[in-house]
C-alpha cells in the first residue's frame, strides 16, 4: 500500500486541438454524454458510466502532439465493437488496428483508432477469449 490512500478518480483529461470538433466526435460519434463546458470555455466535460472525461483545448500556437503509446480505452459489447467498425468506415475515422489479445491484464478484442486531434483511443470487448473466431476489421465492417 502507498503512503496515501486515493479514494477514486474525479476525471481524466484529454488534450484536443479543436474543442468543437472534438465535442462532436466524443458526443455524436462515440456517444459519451455531454455534461457541459466549464466556465472558461476551453474545457468540455463528458460522462461515460460513472467516469468523467475533460476535453481540454490546447492553445492554437501549441497544438497537441499525441504520443504513440498513450491511449484511452472504453469497454464495449461485442455488438458495439462490430457496429463501430462499420460506423468508422462510414465516418472516415482513422482506424489503427484490431488486436486479439490472448494474454496480459486486459485480454479481449481491441479496436484502436484516432480522434480528430490524433489521440489514440481503444474500444475493448472483454468477452472475446482465446479460441474464439478472429474476424478481420474488414470482415467485421462488412467489406
Amino acid at each position: 500500500m502507498g503512503l496515501l490512500s486515493i479514494e477514486g478518480v474525479t476525471h481524466w483529461s484529454i488534450p484536443v486541438n479543436d474543442l468543437e470538433e472534438s465535442e462532436k466526435f466524443y458526443g455524436d460519434l462515440l456517444g459519451l454524454e455531454l455534461i457541459g463546458r466549464l466556465g472558461n470555455s476551453v474545457m468540455s466535460c463528458f460522462a461515460v458510466g460513472e467516469h468523467r472525461i475533460l476535453l481540454c483545448e490546447q492553445p492554437k500556437e501549441m497544438p497537441y502532439q499525441p504520443s504513440a503509446h498513450v491511449h484511452h480505452s472504453f469497454t464495449v459489447t461485442p455488438e458495439i465493437l462490430t457496429k463501430a467498425c462499420k460506423v468508422f468506415i462510414e465516418q472516415e475515422v482513422d482506424v489503427a488496428e484490431l488486436v486479439y489479445r490472448r494474454k496480459g491484464v486486459f485480454t479481449g478484442r481491441e479496436l484502436y483508432f484516432h480522434d480528430p486531434s490524433g489521440n489514440r483511443l481503444e474500444l475493448r470487448d472483454p468477452t472475446w477469449q482465446d479460441g474464439m473466431p478472429e474476424p478481420s476489421f474488414d470482415e467485421l465492417a462488412g467489406l
